[in-house]
């Protein structure tokens, strides 16, 4: 059984805990703080776990030419890559004020820190959990000091090799056990031949004792949704507003109505996964009854005969008998009274019935 950890203040994940659902915010407000606000609102009201942004310090993020560079995109805030970004980046003081928001409406609250200095304010931030994103996942010194902080830590890896994602599992599994993966392919929308679900169980193999997740960047929710059936303990998907917006993750996002069909849809999934264990249950009962087949005499079958194959046979009887899987059994053993032809073979019929008959 994958390890359980304690993601967030009374929520677990991993086992039989249900899936962790994050709502990634990320930079979709539009540097807009009442927007980020709808948008968190939004997460809680459609039954999302998590709200979260993405934190930069953004002289430690970026070097000085690519923050200089010229940004002329369709999706641009700015006439540099430098200027869009600043347009988009939350104060501090601005993610406290959200931070405080998330909890009066009740809904955990984290951001990926983009750098290590915003991990650093996360952390006195005390966000439950890390996101590491997929940019510094092969960023090993990053990830020691992340580890060394001691909070859950939850790793995408997209962009990666499988040799790296050992590399990761080794670097922090010794500084931090409380981690997971999540498969992730970083392309803004997806396509689906590029997601490769099937790593979530190669996942599972290499790394048995860490939750397994999906951080999904397709449209629509049916993907998402498959990964949760394999066994995905996070998920994580972008939201929006307006998929029109200006910014490259729109199309890749969930609009509310998306989000809330996504979530309805995992926990019915879950409840559909249910039992390993394979039974007649309670609810078939009345089916069984009303179709369920036994075994019934193919040909009048005198008192004391021995019976023989030829004999029998397998029909909806009136009333029930021996289930059809008990037929091989019958053969050999004396009936003790005639059973006429079309009639169901019964326990008292037959010497040294073993099983009872199932009703």
């Amino acid at each position: 059984m994958p390890l359980e950890l304690e993601l967030c203040p009374g929520r677990w994940v991993g086992g039989q805990h249900p899936c962790f659902i994050i709502a990634e915010i990320g930079q979709n407000h539009q540097g807009d703080l009442d927007v980020a606000k709808r948008m968190i609102r939004i997460a809680k009201e459609c039954g999302a776990d998590c709200a979260k942004f993405q934190k930069s310090e953004l002289e430690y993020k970026f070097n000085r030419r690519a923050l200089e560079r010229p940004y002329t995109s369709k999706h641009s805030w700015g006439k540099t890559y430098g200027e869009h970004k600043r347009h988009l980046e939350f104060s501090h003081a601005q993610y406290k004020e959200l931070q405080k928001y998330a909890e009066e409406i009740g809904i955990f609250f984290t951001a990926s820190g983009m750098d290590e200095m915003a991990v650093e304010f996360l952390h006195e931030l005390n966000v439950p959990f890390f996101k590491v994103g997929s940019g510094d996942t092969n960023n090993f010194p990053y990830l020691e000091k992340t580890a060394k902080k001691g909070r859950p830590m939850v790793i995408s890896s997209g962009m990666q090799s499988i040799d790296t994602m050992k590399q990761v599992y080794q670097i922090v599994k010794p500084l931090n056990p409380n981690f997971c993966f999540l498969q992730c392919t970083s392309a803004y929308p997806l396509e689906a031949e590029d997601v490769n679900l099937r790593v979530i169980s190669e996942y599972q193999k290499l790394f048995p004792d860490i939750p397994i997740g999906y951080s999904g960047h397709e449209t629509g929710i049916v993907i998402s949704v498959a990964a949760v059936a394999l066994g995905a303990k996070v998920l994580e998907r972008h939201i929006t507003l307006d998929k029109t917006w200006k910014g490259s993750d729109h199309s890749a996002s969930l609009d509310p109505g998306e989000l809330a069909e996504l979530v309805r849809s995992v926990r019915l999934v879950e409840k559909a996964l249910g039992s390993p264990t394979k039974q007649m249950l309670s609810c078939e009962i009345t089916c069984n009854q009303k179709l369920g087949k036994s075994v019934v005499a193919k040909v009048k079958i005198p008192e004391g005969t021995v019976l023989t194959l030829d004999m029998l046979t397998v029909k909806v009887g009136e009333p029930k008998g021996y289930p059809p899987e008990d037929i091989f059994q019958l053969i050999g053993k004396k009936v003790l009274v005639t059973v006429e032809e079309d009639d169901t073979i019964m326990e008292e019929s037959v010497e040294n019935h073993g099983k009872k008959i199932k009703i």
